[in-house]
């Protein structure tokens, strides 16, 4: 997530200063061609300007859709921060002696919510870890110069920008050794979890250190972690759909491609000094729809390591010091902060 107020001109250039050199050095060609009489052909501009209109409300299209699943995506992590400071209140609160016959001693209670709050910051962590995994139309997983540019964006805007290291190791750190080799095992740990935490409950029900109430309340929180979850599962596994996606950007380029066939000789009636001033003109009329391009391009996929991302790993961190809090700990990890405008 990108926090500066405005996204610095430098920034500007770094992201799409290719698609720069490669709008002037074609309009610069055909400038050549126009200029040494090589080229002739004229297309009218009326056709021109009803493509162009076209294709702005196409893209506008397109990156409203995608703005809709990022928002969607910070909605359902909103949603997954309240929901674990309600696990959080449940646990503190209603595990306990009271209907208990066997009253157990205050260290193994507060070992039991120990053990369900850490269980439940590894489900962050790991579900996290599994929302990053790239999918097959990611940019990241493409070929050529598009995954390469993704690598660079991802060092650079995103991902790159924290140690993730210990991320990867942060599952050893909330759950016992036999539980953690066994839950990392699956396919889908982060389901997993959740299951364990349900069959936690069910033996705490049994030892009544919580009753019927209790356990159907705390069973409720665990449902809505598996619909928050699946929401962002969601969201993950299925694109904006590719007649959108991809013909956004071939109509983008068809605009493109033709632009200067029109504006270049009317230009040229006017005088030479204006007609090489089309060059940058029709440039940047082009970059202009390149951009809107870019923007929904990369905004569509909140999950993949790059700058407009949902925060995970910064939610994440909050919930854990939420949650840390709550057991009475002090020795706490520190906030993840901003890295040149961006917060992962």
């Amino acid at each position: 997530m990108q926090t500066a107020k405005s996204v610095s001109l430098a920034k500007i250039i770094a992201w799409t200063w290719i698609q720069m050199v490669g709008l002037l050095v074609f309009t610069g060609g055909i400038a050549l061609l126009y200029h040494y009489k090589l080229l002739e052909f004229t297309i009218p501009w009326l056709p021109i300007s009803v493509i162009g209109t076209a294709v702005a409300f196409y893209v506008g299209f397109k990156n409203n859709q995608s703005y809709d699943r990022m928002w969607e995506a910070r909605k359902i992590w909103g949603g997954i921060v309240n929901d674990s400071r309600t696990w959080g209140m449940y646990v503190d609160g209603f595990v306990s002696n009271l209907f208990a016959d066997k009253k157990r001693p205050d260290t193994e209670i507060k070992a039991i919510k120990q053990r369900l709050i850490y269980r439940h910051i590894a489900w962050l962590y790991a579900h996290r870890s599994q929302l990053l995994v790239p999918t097959s139309w990611e940019h990241i997983s493409q070929k050529g110069p598009v995954a390469k540019r993704a690598r660079y964006y991802q060092r650079k805007f995103g991902v790159g920008l924290v140690d993730d290291e210990y991320t990867r190791t942060e599952l050893k750190h909330f759950l016992p050794p036999e539980e953690h080799d066994r839950l990392v095992a699956n396919v889908n740990t982060a389901t997993q979890i959740i299951n364990e935490q349900s069959r936690d409950l069910q033996k705490l029900r049994e030892q009544d250190l919580i009753e019927d109430f209790r356990h159907m309340e705390m069973a409720n929180i665990l449902k809505s972690f598996y619909t928050l979850q699946g929401k962002n599962e969601r969201i993950k596994k299925f694109p904006l759909p590719r007649q959108y996606a991809n013909m956004s950007r071939i109509f983008v380029w068809i605009f493109i491609f033709m632009l200067p066939f029109s504006m270049m000789p009317e230009l040229m009636k006017i005088s030479t000094g204006v007609f090489w001033l089309s060059i940058p003109v029709t440039a940047l009329i082009g970059w202009v729809y390149v951009m809107m391009e870019l923007v929904g391009d990369y905004s569509e996929n909140p999950f993949q390591g790059m700058a407009n991302d949902i925060p995970m790993l910064s939610l994440c961190r909050v919930i854990e010091i939420d949650l840390r809090e709550m057991l009475g700990e002090t020795d706490l990890p520190p906030s993840v902060e901003a890295k040149n405008d961006i917060l992962m």
